[in-house]
């Protein structure tokens, strides 16, 4: 079977939000496939919904013959696992698991969209993403990471949290 690389965005910004990302790690390592790399921690502004805390962000790369679709029933059982609660869109949240990249995959459906439509647009992605996966090749867009970090007009603050 082919393996195919995977970069997920972990965020968190209610309870004790590195604790949360690291439980998540664990889980998702156990149920999906172990973590290849992970980035530091960065805390970052609240996109969407401004009125909340600063979240914790992370990108972590999975190496996983299993179907995007089986890490994305996985992401959100992990999530309702530890406590997500889906209210508000781009609101305050215990945790948050999103798929950036599967492969150089191309997929659009009512459950995903891959590459993440929004993640060229967030510093709070890129910034992490690039740190472990500079020269990745966005599918669609044809630029690196590093590219898409330089062009990005987001003026969210992304600052080190923790180097990992």
């Amino acid at each position: 079977m082919n393996q195919y690389p995977v970069f997920l965005l972990l965020g968190a910004n209610l309870g004790d939000r590195e604790a949360t990302l690291t439980k998540a790690i664990a889980l998702i390592s156990e149920r999906i496939a172990p973590v290849i790399l992970a980035s530091s921690l960065y805390e970052t502004a609240p996109w969407g919904v401004e009125d909340q805390p600063a979240y914790l962000n992370q990108v972590i790369e999975l190496s996983t013959e299993k179907t995007v679709y089986f890490v994305l029933q996985t992401a959100l059982s992990i999530e309702k696992e530890l406590g997500r609660e889906r209210r508000l869109r781009w609101g305050a949240r215990i945790i948050d698991i999103d798929v950036l990249f599967y492969g150089n995959k191309i997929l659009t459906s009512d459950e995903l969209e891959v590459p993440h439509p929004r993640l060229h647009q967030r510093k709070f992605t890129l910034v992490p993403l690039v740190e472990i996966a500079p020269n990745f090749v966005h599918p669609l867009l044809q630029k690196t990471n590093q590219q898409l970090l330089h062009e990005c007009t987001d003026e969210g603050i992304v600052k080190l949290f923790k180097r990992i």
